[in-house]
Protein backbone atom coordinates (compact mmCIF):
# COMPACT_ATOMS: atom_id res chain seq x y z
CA UNK A 1 0.00 0.00 0.00
CA UNK A 2 1.40 3.60 -0.79
CA UNK A 3 0.31 6.23 1.28
CA UNK A 4 1.02 9.72 1.14
CA UNK A 5 0.49 12.44 4.06
CA UNK A 6 0.91 15.91 2.59
CA UNK A 7 0.82 18.82 5.28
CA UNK A 8 0.84 22.58 5.12
CA UNK A 9 2.76 23.20 8.18
CA UNK A 10 5.62 24.51 10.08
CA UNK A 11 8.15 22.80 11.95
CA UNK A 12 6.65 21.21 14.41
CA UNK A 13 7.95 20.02 18.43
CA UNK A 14 9.81 17.18 18.17
CA UNK A 15 7.68 15.08 20.48
CA UNK A 16 5.02 15.84 17.49
CA UNK A 17 7.72 14.18 14.67
CA UNK A 18 8.99 11.44 17.04
CA UNK A 19 5.35 10.19 17.36
CA UNK A 20 4.24 10.41 14.00
CA UNK A 21 7.74 8.65 13.58
CA UNK A 22 6.87 5.89 16.22
CA UNK A 23 3.43 5.03 14.75
CA UNK A 24 4.70 4.84 10.75
CA UNK A 25 8.21 2.98 11.44
CA UNK A 26 5.38 0.20 12.95
CA UNK A 27 3.84 -0.15 9.42
CA UNK A 28 5.46 -3.40 7.40
CA UNK A 29 7.32 -2.45 4.49
CA UNK A 30 4.82 -2.97 2.35
CA UNK A 31 3.12 -0.25 3.82
CA UNK A 32 4.69 2.65 1.95
CA UNK A 33 4.11 6.03 3.42
CA UNK A 34 5.90 9.47 2.72
CA UNK A 35 5.13 12.40 4.17
CA UNK A 36 5.50 15.76 2.20
CA UNK A 37 5.63 19.14 4.03
CA UNK A 38 4.04 21.85 1.69
CA UNK A 39 5.32 25.39 3.22
CA UNK A 40 3.19 27.10 4.25
CA UNK A 41 2.36 31.30 3.23
CA UNK A 42 4.24 33.75 5.26
CA UNK A 43 1.22 35.93 6.81
CA UNK A 44 3.54 38.53 6.96
CA UNK A 45 2.93 39.51 3.14
CA UNK A 46 -0.49 41.30 3.31
CA UNK A 47 -2.13 38.71 1.48
CA UNK A 48 -5.67 37.54 1.63
CA UNK A 49 -6.62 34.55 3.43
CA UNK A 50 -7.76 33.51 0.35
CA UNK A 51 -5.08 34.43 -1.85
CA UNK A 52 -2.39 32.78 0.78
CA UNK A 53 -4.86 29.67 0.69
CA UNK A 54 -4.73 29.48 -3.29
CA UNK A 55 -0.80 29.48 -2.86
CA UNK A 56 -0.95 26.88 -0.79
CA UNK A 57 -3.41 25.12 -2.77
CA UNK A 58 -0.71 25.25 -5.32
CA UNK A 59 2.23 23.74 -3.78
CA UNK A 60 -0.03 20.83 -2.38
CA UNK A 61 -0.96 20.10 -6.24
CA UNK A 62 2.50 20.08 -7.13
CA UNK A 63 3.54 17.59 -4.53
CA UNK A 64 0.57 15.35 -5.54
CA UNK A 65 1.35 12.56 -7.40
CA UNK A 66 -1.31 12.17 -10.47
CA UNK A 67 -4.01 9.66 -10.02
CA UNK A 68 -3.87 9.43 -6.35
CA UNK A 69 -7.00 8.97 -4.58
CA UNK A 70 -6.98 12.09 -2.57
CA UNK A 71 -8.45 12.09 1.06
CA UNK A 72 -8.97 15.48 2.62
CA UNK A 73 -8.89 15.98 6.26
CA UNK A 74 -11.57 18.06 6.72
CA UNK A 75 -13.70 19.28 9.78
CA UNK A 76 -16.64 18.86 8.09
CA UNK A 77 -16.00 16.30 6.01
CA UNK A 78 -17.23 12.11 7.05
CA UNK A 79 -16.99 10.70 10.43
CA UNK A 80 -15.45 7.00 10.38
CA UNK A 81 -15.08 4.19 13.08
CA UNK A 82 -11.65 2.73 13.18
CA UNK A 83 -12.82 -0.78 11.46
CA UNK A 84 -14.70 1.77 8.54
CA UNK A 85 -11.67 3.93 8.02
CA UNK A 86 -9.59 0.51 7.77
CA UNK A 87 -12.31 -1.01 5.10
CA UNK A 88 -12.65 2.33 3.25
CA UNK A 89 -8.62 2.36 3.39
CA UNK A 90 -8.24 -1.06 1.66
CA UNK A 91 -11.05 -0.39 -0.52
CA UNK A 92 -8.52 2.37 -1.90
CA UNK A 93 -5.84 1.15 -1.98
CA UNK A 94 -7.03 -1.79 -4.24
CA UNK A 95 -9.00 0.27 -6.76
CA UNK A 96 -5.96 3.16 -6.83
CA UNK A 97 -2.97 2.54 -5.23
CA UNK A 98 -1.73 5.22 -3.51
CA UNK A 99 -3.65 7.12 -1.26
CA UNK A 100 -2.78 11.01 -0.92
CA UNK A 101 -3.88 12.01 2.76
CA UNK A 102 -3.90 16.16 2.69
CA UNK A 103 -3.50 18.59 6.09
CA UNK A 104 -4.09 21.93 5.41
CA UNK A 105 -2.44 25.08 7.08
CA UNK A 106 -3.83 27.48 9.47
CA UNK A 107 -6.57 28.52 7.76
CA UNK A 108 -7.86 25.22 6.28
CA UNK A 109 -7.52 24.43 2.54
CA UNK A 110 -8.27 26.11 -0.28
CA UNK A 111 -11.72 25.36 -1.83
CA UNK A 112 -10.25 23.85 -4.93
CA UNK A 113 -8.35 21.05 -2.98
CA UNK A 114 -11.42 20.15 -1.21
CA UNK A 115 -13.21 19.57 -4.69
CA UNK A 116 -10.38 17.64 -6.28
CA UNK A 117 -10.46 15.25 -3.30
CA UNK A 118 -12.59 11.95 -3.94
CA UNK A 119 -13.25 12.05 -0.10
CA UNK A 120 -13.17 14.16 3.03
CA UNK A 121 -12.57 12.46 6.41
CA UNK A 122 -13.27 14.16 10.04
CA UNK A 123 -11.10 12.79 12.27
CA UNK A 124 -13.06 14.18 15.36
CA UNK A 125 -15.36 16.79 16.14
CA UNK A 126 -13.07 19.21 17.85
CA UNK A 127 -10.71 21.41 16.28
CA UNK A 128 -7.23 19.57 16.10
CA UNK A 129 -3.87 21.54 15.81
CA UNK A 130 -2.39 20.49 12.36
CA UNK A 131 0.90 18.88 13.80
CA UNK A 132 -1.54 16.70 16.34
CA UNK A 133 -3.96 15.70 13.23
CA UNK A 134 -1.10 14.15 11.64
CA UNK A 135 0.14 12.28 14.62
CA UNK A 136 -4.05 11.32 15.08
CA UNK A 137 -3.68 10.14 11.22
CA UNK A 138 -0.50 8.37 11.61
CA UNK A 139 -2.22 6.49 14.88
CA UNK A 140 -5.10 5.65 12.52
CA UNK A 141 -2.91 4.17 9.86
CA UNK A 142 -1.35 1.85 12.14
CA UNK A 143 -4.54 0.85 14.19
CA UNK A 144 -6.23 0.33 10.67
CA UNK A 145 -3.11 -1.82 9.44
CA UNK A 146 -3.26 -3.85 12.89
CA UNK A 147 -7.16 -4.48 12.71
CA UNK A 148 -6.83 -5.59 9.27
CA UNK A 149 -4.16 -8.37 9.87
CA UNK A 150 -5.13 -9.41 13.29
CA UNK A 151 -3.17 -7.74 14.93
CA UNK A 152 -4.22 -7.55 18.92
CA UNK A 153 -3.15 -3.82 19.44
CA UNK A 154 -6.65 -2.89 17.67
CA UNK A 155 -9.08 -4.10 20.80
CA UNK A 156 -12.97 -3.19 20.18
Amino acid sequence: MKLLIIAVTARQPAWLEDGVSQYLQRLPKDWSVEIKIVKPESRQTGKTVEQMMALEAQRIENVSPAGAWRVVLDEKGQGLSTKQFAEKLQAWQQSHGCIAFIIGGPDGLASSVKEAAHTKLRLSDMTLPHGLAKLLLAEQLYRAYSLLVGHPYHRP
